[in-house]
């Protein structure tokens, strides 16, 4: 049974990387699907000579009519958002401005960063306190800022996307902190279903608690044991429920499948559009 008639069905775009492009360019822009282009999260991509092909990729876009939210992913390998060495911090910043450059090019309106809630344990214990989380807050301030001033020169929006917390609060106290839309949650719905395993809510619980201030999605499916990143209907995930919260926004998040095997977007798209959750 569908929940809604097909014309009122959420959109789901995708994230790829810049040559696996030609395959999904007229999916992508038939339906002015949302696009993440994630180029820069791979090994010496941001380091090589980037500009021609985000060019290429931004022409390719242009030439199919493409005219969707487009975003990127940044760097993340390494990066732990509330480092406390001033050098190291120094690096991360340099990534993420890198990031923004490239993004530039192919007019990207959203950049994902991971969460800074790192942590072995229970959130609750390792972030209960105020103090420890106000520590945590802070140090990703000092790394966040100046890279959130460059990205609000672009009309990019920074999106932190939740990767081990198991308790959606501290995230969220965080979004709120820097106090402006050019900063939001980016929900990954596999890592919140792995993290329900340990205590945390669903992924439909964590769309409920972040409201307005959730403004873009992973879409991957697991079996709860590991970040598998599969097609949709091959984990555990309850699907249906998580569609059924979605549609209670007054706003509509930007929603990406990010898989291991891109070619899995139409085995995706096929298990959302035959049980009526979206097309």
């Amino acid at each position: 049974m569908t929940l809604q008639s097909d014309a009122a069905l959420l959109v789901i775009g995708a994230a790829m990387r810049l040559h696996e492009l030609p395959d999904f360019v007229g999916w992508l822009a038939s339906g002015q699907r949302d696009l993440e282009i994630q180029d820069p999260c791979y090994a010496g991509f941001l380091d090589g000579d980037w500009q021609p092909l985000a060019e290429q990729g931004r022409a390719r876009l242009e030439t199919a009519g493409y005219a969707g939210r487009l975003g990127i992913h940044a760097a993340y390998d390494g990066i732990a958002v509330a480092t406390i060495d001033d050098r190291i911090r120094a690096v991360f910043i340099e990534r993420y401005q890198q990031s923004l450059a490239f993004g530039k090019v192919l007019g990207a309106t959203h950049m994902v960063v991971h969460s800074p809630f790192l942590y072995l344990g229970q959130a609750f214990v390792a972030f209960g306190s105020a103090r420890d989380r106000r520590g945590v807050i802070d140090s990703a301030h000092a790394t966040l800022e100046p890279v959130l001033t460059t990205a609000q020169a672009l009309g990019c929006q920074l999106v932190v996307e939740n990767c081990y917390d198991s308790n959606p609060y501290p995230l969220l106290e965080l979004v709120r902190s820097f106090d402006t839309e050019w900063l939001r949650m980016s929900l990954d719905v596999g890592h919140a279903f792995i993290t329900q395993q340990f205590g945390g809510p669903t992924p439909d619980q964590w769309v409920t608690e972040a409201g307005d201030l959730l403004a873009h999605v992973h879409l991957q499916d697991n079996d709860g044991f590991a970040d598998r990143h599969w097609g949709l209907g091959e984990g555990n995930i309850n699907w249906r429920a998580f569609f059924r919260t979605l549609t209670t926004l007054s706003h509509k998040p930007r929603l990406v499948l990010e898989l291991n095997d891109v070619a899995e977007t139409w085995s995706s798209m096929a298990y959302l559009e035959a049980n009526g959750l979206a097309r």
